[in-house]
């Protein structure tokens, strides 16, 4: 089965779609478990050098991806300790395999969660909470059945912009997992070389697809903004 009017099949052109989508969901897995453990612990406590972690934890945010993607070469490299760790434990490095790919996507969608996050469990009322604990809620009760639900628009919102955020990476992902078809080849590397080729229309044909999934989770968002 040929596709579009390239040489491509079927097969090739979903391979980079269904890469992209899973390391978008095992990244969007791993920031709102970080996102919302981190975001809850700084929302409801003052401590010396906040303002530095929280700096520290936006600053993805800002940076260009090739110096995210740099940084995440230096800190799972073969000369770093996390690097050998890694090639220890699992006997090869994460360079240039997927993992990585999901590495610099965690990286990149992680503040987006963490801000969203954070701003729903600051407009949780805490004195809801503190009743619940008098009725004889534990903290775990607490979280999950008063906190949770009623930060729970802000958490999806978060969720579904980390989601996005980490299915268009292209920067970082490029540096650290590359661009290897059928083993790295995330979207936005995949419309990176298409046009590099100059086969507009399997690029057009990539591009649809990420705008499509792009638009329908915005308007998620937006859907939900409103109802709330």
């Amino acid at each position: 089965m040929v596709l579009l009017s390239s040489n491509i099949t079927a097969q090739e052109f979903l391979t980079p779609v269904l890469l992209s989508l899973r390391v978008a969901f095992i990244a969007l897995v791993i920031v709102l478990i970080l996102g919302i453990i981190i975001a809850r612990f700084m929302a409801r406590n003052d401590f010396k050098g906040k303002i530095v972690v929280e700096t520290v934890l936006m600053m993805p945010l800002v940076l260009p991806p090739t110096v995210v993607g740099f940084l995440l070469l230096v800190l799972f490299g073969n000369n770093s300790v996390v690097g050998e760790a890694i090639a220890w434990i699992y006997g090869d490095t994460i360079i240039f395999t997927w993992y990585a790919a999901v590495a610099a996507s965690t990286v990149v969608a992680f503040p987006l969660m963490y801000q969203a996050a954070k701003g729903g469990f600051l407009n949780v009322n805490e004195d809801i909470e503190n009743a619940a604990r008098v009725d004889g809620a534990n903290r775990w009760q607490v979280f999950t059945r008063i906190t949770l639900p009623l930060a729970r628009t802000a958490l999806i919102t978060g969720a579904l912009l980390s989601f996005a955020r980490a299915l268009g990476e292209f920067g970082a992902t490029i540096i650290i997992a590359g661009n290897i078809p059928g083993r790295t080849q995330t979207l936005p590397t995949a419309i990176y070389v298409a046009l590099q080729s100059g086969n507009m229309s399997l690029a057009w044909a990539w591009v649809i697809v990420i705008v499509i999934l792009s638009f329908f989770m915005l308007m998620f968002i937006r859907v939900k903004a409103n109802e709330s």
